[in-house]
């Protein structure tokens, strides 16, 4: 399944450098307190670092690659270090300017995509939102996180990044689960508009939305939202951070999960009759 923690990525890569410091050492034919000595720490220190307890800093890898007779190698570590770092993000950092930012940011990947990969379980994806609902959810989020009041901005951002969903030039597999079409973000105006667009979404060649239904005999549970890119990046949004997933082997499992939650979404006339009972439902 989808890695449970939001740092899972980030602790496979903390533990491939550490593995690859120790086999440094190894092929050097020293010991963790000759390493120690030589780079002027412990040999606790050592240690952890080995054993991925303690990430260590640029200047600690290019210290451990000198010590071991290995300068040459402190570079690309040094790049695999500072990819880690990338891999785990707190949405403080990425959003401390507002929302408005962080809608533009992704845009250069998204130009670039040619087949997307959407899950939600929680809420209407980015692509298929309107204004209202997407004001909504935005200011919520502006709400919750103490941010700065950019989400007129922002949403204007999100809508206008979404125009590739129209363009024709890449390939949308969108899956939902029923109860996002009753999670209420907005008044009765807005999710019967919401509702409307995603009947609408359904009749795009490039759009193939997929919607699961709550009364479905499962064999893959409902887990976090996930949008997977071109096959090779996943970026998973748990409530505290933002992850991004470039391991081969876990955007393997993130593609195995959502071959499995395809096979439990109804397409066509059964999901527009999931949306019409839904909207009927609003009051």
């Amino acid at each position: 399944m989808p890695p449970t923690s939001p740092s899972s990525s980030v602790q496979a890569a903390r533990q491939n450098l550490a593995e690859r410091l120790r086999e440094i050492r190894l092929d050097a034919g020293i010991t963790k307190r000759e390493v120690a000595a030589r780079c002027g720490w412990s040999e606790a220190k050592s240690g952890r670092i080995e054993n991925a307890r303690t990430a260590p800093s640029d200047e600690d890898v290019r210290r451990w690659c000198h010590a071991c007779g290995a300068a040459g190698l402190a570079p690309d570590l040094i790049a695999a270090n500072r990819a880690a770092d990338s891999l785990y993000v707190q949405w403080r950092r990425l959003q401390r300017t507002g929302l408005k930012q962080l809608q533009d940011s992704h845009r250069p990947l998204f130009e670039r995509t040619t087949h997307f990969k959407v899950y939600c379980s929680n809420v209407v994806p980015g692509f298929l939102q309107t204004p209202g609902y997407a004001t909504a959810l935005l200011r919520s989020i502006a709400t919750f996180r103490n941010l700065p009041d950019d989400v007129e901005a922002a949403v204007a951002a999100r809508i206008d990044r979404s125009r590739i969903i129209h363009e024709g030039r890449a390939r949308f597999a969108i899956l939902i689960e029923e109860a996002v079409l009753r999670y209420r973000l907005g008044d009765f105006s807005v999710m019967a508009s919401q509702l409307g667009a995603l009947l609408s979404a359904m009749d795009l060649p490039a759009v193939s939305l997929g919607i699961i239904p709550a009364a479905a005999q499962r064999t893959m549970w409902a887990v976090e939202s996930f949008t997977v890119f071109d096959d090779i990046r996943v970026d998973h949004e748990p409530l505290s951070a933002s992850v991004k997933i470039t391991a081969p082997d876990e955007v393997g499992v993130y593609l195995k999960a959502f071959l499995a939650l395809q096979q439990h979404a109804v397409y066509g006339a059964e999901a527009r009759a999931l949306v019409a009972k839904a909207i009927g439902e609003l009051s």
